[in-house]
């Protein structure tokens, strides 16, 4: 029997009874050949099928059948196995099988004949092949689902399902394990067979990179900032509870109306969003997985009429303009005001199309351009008009700076029901180049393509600072000072 020699760190696998094995890290950690190794050996000495998943998988080259290759006739040297173009078969008849989740969601069924699967870059995995697969292989006594990812944004299915939730044990601990699971967290420097090669690329990378990707390369920490986002991730977590730091409670005292703004669902069974706001602080964010558009619809009117919304703002582009009549039934007779939002209009058509604008993070607009020609449309300017807040606040609660309340935010914790996820679509939101210098931002459906996330609650919290504007006077006039 070959001799296996296997990343100390994955030594658990060996040994585990947990049906779900989730291994995680950073590049150059070696999880993925110690698992093919791993599960060669499975072949070797158990005759098992091993049923191996990408999310996406358009050919051969795409999947893992390099590194079984590499097994066989490399690492393991084994000896009467037969090595095709896309199988692996060793001696005792055990094979090796290759699908793309994505485009063969059926197929995941028949997993329930493998004792073994492998979902190979799972932080790719979709929450509808998560759900199809886990149930498949776990009705099977013995069986067990193995996932290998480098994680990237914390609000993805895989991070959310299998990550987050024991986030805190396993960055103390390394692994975190109960009946079901057993996860692990390897990296780098678990690696035995690490080489100066791949150190001075290390090195370079942590001297030269930003230190939050350095930790996504090579610390297996989430991405949850993208090329071009409008608000990084310091921003965001300067504005957490800013209003409840002693020193800044009274400036963030909220005066005015209360804005309630809701997300509808693109279609069908798709997420919504709702945001509560009163002056810069929001009280409430969160979404709805489920549910048709008019159910949506009626759970974000039944959150408006528990904080008592002034104003309900909605988003009328695409399916959102046939709410108006529903919205209109439902709020017959009461005090609350509606305003149907549409990010899309522009030009002389968007919101302060021909006031000039004055930037709200303090610089100047020596051009004396207005909004029409900074803005390409209504969703640019307001999403722009909300980085600038959470800019303002890091400047103010991080930097020490004066900054005028009227123009942060705070974002109240104890209204939030998945901080990790609002963080991840917040600090997820693209700029896109536009020829004619202006400020736009990727479409939902653009941000598709680069498998971002409908950011349902943050569209719902740019509304919640949109118009309708109101002119309320604020009881006390902030004084400049540094805090």
């Amino acid at each position: 029997m070959p001799h296996l020699r296997v990343n100390r760190a994955l030594e658990p696998v060996l040994t585990a009874k947990q049906q779900i094995i989730v291994i995680v890290g950073g590049r150059g950690s070696g999880k993925s050949i110690g698992i093919g190794d791993i599960l060669t050996m499975k072949m070797a000495t158990e005759k098992a099928d091993i049923y191996c998943l990408r999310e996406f998988q358009d050919s051969i080259n795409d999947s893992v059948h390099r590194v079984f290759v590499g097994s066989v006739q490399e690492r393991l040297d084994l000896v009467g196995w037969t090595v095709q173009e896309n199988k692996i078969i060793a001696p005792n008849g055990a094979y090796t099988t290759y699908k793309g989740a994505a485009r063969n969601p059926d197929s995941m069924q028949s997993a329930q004949n493998y004792k073994y699967s492998w979902f190979e870059e799972a932080h790719r995995a979709s929450q509808a092949s998560i759900d199809k697969l886990l149930p498949t292989i776990l009705r099977n006594k013995g069986a067990k689902c193995i996932f290998t990812a480098n994680p990237q944004s914390s609000g993805d299915p895989f991070s959310q399902r299998f990550i987050t939730p024991y986030k805190d044990i396993l960055d103390r601990d390394g692994i975190y394990q109960d009946d079901l699971h057993l996860i692990l967290k390897v990296n780098w420097r678990d690696n035995p067979w690490w080489n100066q090669e791949q150190e001075n690329l290390r090195l370079w990378d942590y001297k030269n990179l930003p230190r939050t990707k350095y930790n996504w390369i090579w610390e297996g920490e989430f991405n949850d900032s993208v090329e071009n986002s409008i608000i990084k991730a310091e921003w965001f977590d300067a504005a957490i509870d800013a209003h409840k730091i002693e020193k800044f409670k009274k400036v963030f005292e909220p005066h005015g109306v209360t804005v309630c703004a809701h997300d509808p669902s693109d279609e069908g069974d798709d997420s919504k969003g709702v945001c509560v706001r009163h002056g810069s602080i929001i009280k409430y964010v969160d979404e709805m997985t489920t549910g048709e558009i008019d159910a949506g619809c009626d759970w974000a009117l039944g959150i408006a009429n528990q904080y008592g919304a002034d104003w309900f703002i909605w988003d009328g582009d695409g399916m959102g303009a046939g709410l108006k009549g529903q919205i209109s039934r439902e709020l017959a007779g009461r005090a609350m005001k509606t305003h149907m939002y549409k990010g899309s209009l522009s030009g002389k058509g968007q919101d302060n199309a021909s006031d000039i604008y004055m930037p709200m993070d303090g610089r100047e607009n020596n051009k004396n351009s207005k909004y029409k020609e900074v803005f390409k449309n209504n969703r640019a300017q307001y999403s722009v008009a909300i980085a600038n807040r959470f800019y303002n606040t890091y400047r103010c609660v991080v930097k020490g700076e004066y900054v005028d309340p009227d123009e942060m935010i705070s974002i109240d914790s104890a209204n939030v029901s998945n901080m990790v996820k609002l963080r991840s679509e917040v600090c997820r939101i693209p700029r896109k180049p536009n020829n004619n210098g202006l400020e736009q931002i990727m479409t939902k459906q653009e941000m598709k393509k680069l498998e971002i996330e409908s950011p349902n609650m943050f569209d719902s919290m740019v509304m919640a600072f949109a118009n309708p504007k109101t002119t309320v006077k604020r009881p006390f006039k902030p004084q400049k000072r540094k805090y």
